[in-house]
Order: C-alpha cells, then structure tokens, then sequence
C-alpha cells in the first residue's frame, strides 16, 4: 500500500512567507563526491572512482569529458592512485561527517539529501550480503542527522554504480542487474528505514541517455550505445518500480520520488518549426518522470523509439509493476534552462550535461550555464500541472570560482544574488498553487564537480581548502552566503534581504 498523498500545508497566521509551515529547506550531497575513502572498509570502486580528470579538455566539452572505453575502466583499476581520480577523495565526507553535520545544523538545515554508495555496502554488486561497516556508516550518518533534527532525503542510485557490475554486465543494460539493485534496496529499506521516510531511486534517471556510463554503467565501446542506453533505461524503470514497491512495504510512511533533470527549453524564436522542435526536446526531458508517475511509457515516445529503431525490452509483467507501483512525488534538479532552433548556425551554449541554442536575454555563468531564475517557477508550475504529485527541488545552486580574502573569508554576494532570485520565484509558484515539499541546494559545500571532476567550481555555502589536485588542509569555512542561507531558513523565505 502506497503511503497517503501529503497535502499541502498551510501558512502560520500572521506569516508572511509564501513558503508553508513544514517546508524543508536544506542542501544536497552525493556520496561519490564527497565521501572520498574509497578503498576503505572493504568498500568495492565504483563507476566515479575510474572516472578522471581531464584539465586538458575544455569544461564546456561534455563529449569528452565523459568519454570513457573499456581499456580506460581498465587502466584506470589498476592505478590505486587518487591524484588522478578526485571522486576517489572527495572531501573526505566519510571521516569528517560529524563536523559537517554540526555547520548544516548551524544552518538550520531541517532536512538533507544524500546518497548511498551501493559499493559500500555490496563491493561488487553482486555478493548475498553486505558489509556491515558500510551499515554502521550510514547508520550513525543518519542517526547524527535526526540529532540534529535533519530529515534525511536518500537517493538510492546517485552515479556510483558498482564498476564491476559495469564490467560484467554492461551495467544496467543488462537484465540481471535489476535483482543485484533490488537486494541492495532491500537491504537499504530493512536497515535504514527506521530513520530514513523519505528516499529518491535514480538520480536524473533521464541522464543515462546523455552520459550512459555515469548514469548506467553503459560502456561506449559495447555495442549499440544508443539502444543499451535505452535497454539500460527500462531496466531502471523496473527496478525503480519494485523498490517503490519495497518501500512502501518495508519503511513505516515511507515515500518514494523519482528524481528528473528539469531541462526547460525554451523556442528560440516564434517560428513554428522552433516551436515543433522545442517540443519535441521536451517530451523526450519528461517521459522519465511520466513513466514513474503515470505507470506507462508515453504513446508518442514508443512511436519515436519505434521509428529509430529502439527496441525498449519489455518482458512478462513489465507493464503490471510499472503501472502498480507509481511513486510518491517527483523530485527535480534545476540549474538552467536552454532554448531551441532548427537553425544549424545558432550560437550554442554548455549546460547540465548538454548543450543548447543559447538565449540572447540570459547572463551565463563561469562555466557558461545560462542562469534563469523565471525558468524555475516555469518549471515548477509546468511540472505541478503535469503530475498533480508534490515536488521537491533537490537540486539547484551555482558553480563559481571563489577567491578567499585577505580576511581569510569568501564573500560570495554573487551566490547569495542567484539564491535570492530563484527563491523569490519559487515562491511565486506556491503562491500560484504549486504543492513544493521542499528545496534542497546544491550543493551547501564545496564538493567535487561531476561534470568537469574539480573543485574549482564551487557551489557551497561553506569552503572546503582543497584545489583541483587534491592539495589543500580539508578545512572547512563559512562563506558570507553561509550568513545569508541561515537567515533565510531562520524566516521559512520571507526574510531574502
């Protein structure tokens, strides 16, 4: 039985924040980027720990950055090194959670997102049991946060699929990597739920057909990508399905989310063939998310794989698992929006793991992502109206070069300008009826990019000293928006000065 639909929760008479009493506001973390100790406790590598970085490549060349072949995988194994792996290092989440823990609540964090590195607990995907030191860790993880009254928001599948799953199986394309996901699930639920209500399946699901090794386990070099992309993709869906399943099984008021990569795209211009093909870019951004939430693939989609030739490998009750067990809410990342033209000499322009037609009328970040903070409430309303679930922004923020002061002190009024402006637009949204569980930054520290594997690009309230190579003392220090974010959860939103 599916656990009851929230509603939403009103305002506190006398309350002038659009935000409703009960939202939870707090930050985002992946463990394959912050975690670091990666060979430690028994802990198996998984599909970030091979993943390197490039400061050759240009950051705006996702291609490249995320091109990877079995040799690579290979090579990348045999080198017990971190220097050229920063995922491997992270900031060293796994021994300093304590410290970390205590500045969110400094914060006033009431909930967090993180994730469960599924190699902590099963090395290789594949053994009958996992290992209880991985237990223990996420165990106290989670105990620290409810002492500090942090509600945990977990993701499942955060990019750290077990490489040998990957090497074996071609990763998700596989079918049998469904049964290895659900046993980890199983275990996560039975040993975790007490303290965990809240829990995500896949990260930006959508992703694996952009960068299908960091999303699935894909390799390049195996086959068809495209169509083991896809193969991968439905093998998410179902494993996602039997894990809300689980869920709403095995956790007391538990709820589970789907978790999309909002990619609004806006026509370029007014013509009609822009308009067509923004809207096709569009639908193929959404049937992710429509598959978990309505329990079927979308009619135009299948007609679309169809005439690519796609073969989406549905097996006997398929449809019965996806259709019975839809999730809870959906769950989003928001970082830009992107326009689209027919037009082949369009300017371009890098965003999340894609490239668009750039927007003339939007100023762009360090790293090129056009900032939009209206594309937010566009795209909390477009979603709202389309699932009719509670949503939750579980991603959002901007990545920066930061420079520290003579007063050993980053003042960051940038970040605290870019919050401000997409705050006050999702509170527009609410206003207009949207049902928003909660917002969660990305990230609240500074962690390792997953796109471009630096630290450079800094998203945090807090400063971790740490550079692109890994040199650096790990210490942690409050930015001036660290001031500013505290202020504004203090007033549930109403107080953006």
């Amino acid at each position: 039985m599916a656990a009851a639909r929230p509603t939403p929760r009103p305002r506190r008479q006398g309350d002038s924040s659009m935000f409703p009493e009960g939202f939870l506001w707090g930050g985002a973390l992946a463990a394959n980027q912050t975690e670091g100790a990666w060979n430690v406790d028994g802990r198996g590598p998984s599909v970030a720990d091979v993943t390197a970085y490039k400061p050759k490549v240009d950051v705006t060349d996702y291609e490249a950055l995320h091109q990877i072949t079995t040799s690579d995988i290979e090579a990348a194994l045999s080198d017990q090194g971190v220097d050229t792996f920063p995922k491997r290092r992270g900031i060293d989440f796994y021994h300093r959670y304590t410290d970390d823990l205590a500045l969110f609540a400094e914060l006033g964090f009431t909930t967090l997102r993180v994730s469960i590195s599924w190699t902590r607990l099963f090395p290789t995907g594949e053994e009958d049991v996992p290992l209880e030191a991985g237990i223990a860790f996420y165990e106290s993880l989670f105990t620290e946060m409810r002492r500090h009254h942090i509600e945990p928001i977990v993701t499942l599948h955060h990019y750290e699929m077990p490489v040998a799953l990957s090497l074996k199986y071609n990763g998700w394309a596989d079918r049998r990597v469904v049964d290895h996901f659900v046993r980890y699930a199983r275990v996560c639920f039975e040993r975790f739920g007490h303290l965990v209500k809240l829990w995500l399946t896949f990260n930006e699901i959508d992703g694996i057909i952009r960068h299908p090794f960091s999303s699935g386990g894909v390799i390049p070099d195996r086959g068809d990508v495209v169509q083991n992309s896809y193969s991968a993709l439905h093998h998410q869906f179902v494993a996602s399905a039997i894990a809300t399943r689980l869920c709403h099984e095995l956790v007391e008021e538990g709820r589970m989310g789907c978790m999309l990569t909002k990619l609004t795209t806006y026509p370029l211009t007014c013509r009609p063939e822009d308009v067509a093909a923004t809207q096709q870019k569009t639908l193929l951004n959404l049937f992710p998310a429509d598959v978990q939430v309505f329990g079927e693939y979308p009619p135009l989609i299948l007609r679309r794989l169809e005439r690519d030739d796609i073969t989406v490998p549905f097996e006997p009750g398929d449809a019965a698992i996806l259709k019975e067990h839809t999730v809870d809410f959906v769950s989003f990342s928001y970082y830009m929006t992107t326009t689209e033209s027919v037009d082949p000499d369009a300017e371009r322009a890098p965003g999340n793991t894609i490239v668009g037609v750039k927007n003339p009328y939007l100023p762009s970040s360090e790293w090129g992502w056009q900032v939009d903070p209206v594309g937010l409430r566009i795209s909390l309303i477009d979603l709202y109206d389309r699932y009719r679930k509670p949503l939750f922004c579980v991603e959002n923020g901007i990545g920066s070069i930061d420079v520290v002061g003579d007063d050993g002190i980053v003042h960051d009024d940038y970040r605290i300008d870019y919050f401000r402006a997409h705050f006050e637009e999702m509170s527009k949204a609410i206003d207009a009826g949207v049902d928003l569980m909660g917002y969660t930054s990305w990230a609240p520290i500074d962690i390792v990019s997953l796109s471009t594997s630096q630290m450079s690009k800094r998203y945090g309230f807090i400063y971790v000293d740490q550079d692109d190579h890994g040199n650096g003392t790990l210490e942690r220090r409050p930015k001036d928006s660290f001031a500013w974010y505290k202020k504004v959860i203090a007033s549930n939103g109403s107080d953006l000065t």
